[in-house]
């Protein structure tokens, strides 16, 4: 009888043991399936397709205000130069739509930058609308009907042509990286958002990380133990499951229409991720506390330490793994809230790169959820690039954390 209740537990561990593996290999499948399809989706977002135009400034001179030289129809005469069969106005302004709008600012920054091709005759590169520039990608059949597609017959075939000309080029995608948000898909970047989450993110640690710990540190180590304290304990805990957007709509409430602190901005985004991020400080810093041995507090206190000395040279040094880990674990939950920060006005259209806790700035998962509200289809790609982003910089935080754990990991 003892040997079949062995084989049963035999059984029952192996089968276990199989359940664990399962879930595993199932948890592990999902996420490939759903970053594959994120790194499938956003693989048009990292290229864009321009088109080699001769810009003709033979006409112009160095006394000529850059600033107010006509660069939209020096664009404009080139790319008719391509199509001399077409006199039709009308056909003009429909031919000139394929480029986007935002080629005559890149021109006219060229030129400030590079005086030294006025009165001149060179080739430059001009960015292809997002609807043109899918096309080119293979997103837009041109075996569809014209009703059923956004780019019409004359469009394609003009598309087709500058191509054989070998004036349609295939470059990588800088604007991703270093522009602001734009409401042209071909000209939109994360870099703003991401800055600007950085900003936020600065303030939060700033403002959370000492409060939290000093507060923890009272709390255990201080503090007489008492109604009071056992309702802040109670009510810290409690803190730390409330919905982060509670906290923005504090955040709304307090800071902006009371102190009346404008909206849309890294420090009072940083203020209400740092009241959303201090109840898992102190926990993890409280817990850490209480996870050195008792043997340290009573060896210092025995060769004479004040309680003082005690917590500050003994007790905190050997807690600060786990002080950084929950940190840290706190910090890379606030870097990808966007409700909070969506109730106080960061979800505004910012085309800027914030240089400073005071200029206007979004946060990086609220690009997101903007760029995925959106219509335009070329925004499809930049979401799942800009998660990719937002996933890799988590990841990196975590292995910051899990890094300075083992570096200031003391062995008992």
């Amino acid at each position: 009888m003892s040997n079949d209740n062995l084989k049963k537990r035999h059984r029952d561990e192996r089968r276990f043991k199989a359940y664990g593996l399962i879930s595993l290999i199932a948890a592990a499948s999902m996420l490939a399936i759903i970053i594959g399809s994120m790194v499938y989706k956003s693989i048009p977002a990292f290229n864009n397709y321009t088109l080699n135009l001769e810009i003709d400034m033979s006409n112009q001179s160095f006394s000529d205000n850059i600033e107010d030289i006509n660069y939209r129809g020096l664009i404009r005469n080139s790319l008719f130069s391509l199509f001399p069969e077409i006199q039709d106005r009308s056909e003009k302004r429909k031919l000139s739509k394929l480029i986007s709008s935002s080629s005559s600012y890149n021109l006219r920054d060229f030129i400030i930058k590079n005086p030294s091709y006025i009165n001149k005759k060179f080739y430059f590169n001009v960015l292809f609308t997002d609807d043109s520039d899918l096309f080119y990608k293979g997103y837009i059949d041109a075996n569809l009907p014209e009703s059923e597609r956004r780019l019409s017959d004359n469009d394609i075939s003009w598309l087709i042509k500058l191509d054989s000309l070998g004036r349609v080029k295939n470059k990588i995608s800088s604007n991703l990286f270093l522009n602001g948000d734009s409401r042209e898909p071909e000209v939109a970047g994360f870099f703003g958002a991401t800055i600007g989450s950085l900003i936020t993110i600065f303030v939060t640690l700033l403002l959370s990380f000492p409060i939290g710990v000093f507060t923890a540190i009272y709390l255990e180590n201080f503090a007489i133990k008492n109604r009071l304290t056992d309702f802040i304990e109670v009510n810290i805990n409690n803190l730390a499951a409330v919905p982060s957007i509670i906290f923005g709509l504090l955040g709304l409430a307090v800071f902006i229409n009371f102190f009346g602190m404008p909206r849309s901005i890294p420090l009072v985004g940083g203020l209400v991720l740092s009241l959303m991020t201090l109840p898992t400080i102190i926990i993890s810093t409280r817990s850490a506390l209480q996870s050195v041995p008792p043997s340290i507090r009573e060896a210092a206190l025995a060769i004479g330490a004040s309680e003082m000395q005690v917590v500050f040279q003994h007790l905190l040094p050997a807690a600060l793994p786990g002080i950084f880990t929950g940190t840290i674990i706190g910090l890379a939950r606030a870097f990808g809230e966007s409700a909070p920060l969506l109730l106080i006005g960061m979800v505004a259209f910012i085309v800027d790169i914030p240089g400073s806790i005071s200029d206007p700035a979004t946060a990086l998962p609220v690009q997101i959820y903007i760029w995925a509200d959106s219509p335009e289809r070329a925004f499809v790609a930049k979401t799942s690039a800009a998660t990719l982003i937002l996933i890799g910089l988590l990841i990196l935080i975590n292995l910051v954390a899990v890094i300075l754990r083992k570096r200031y990991e003391v062995k008992w």
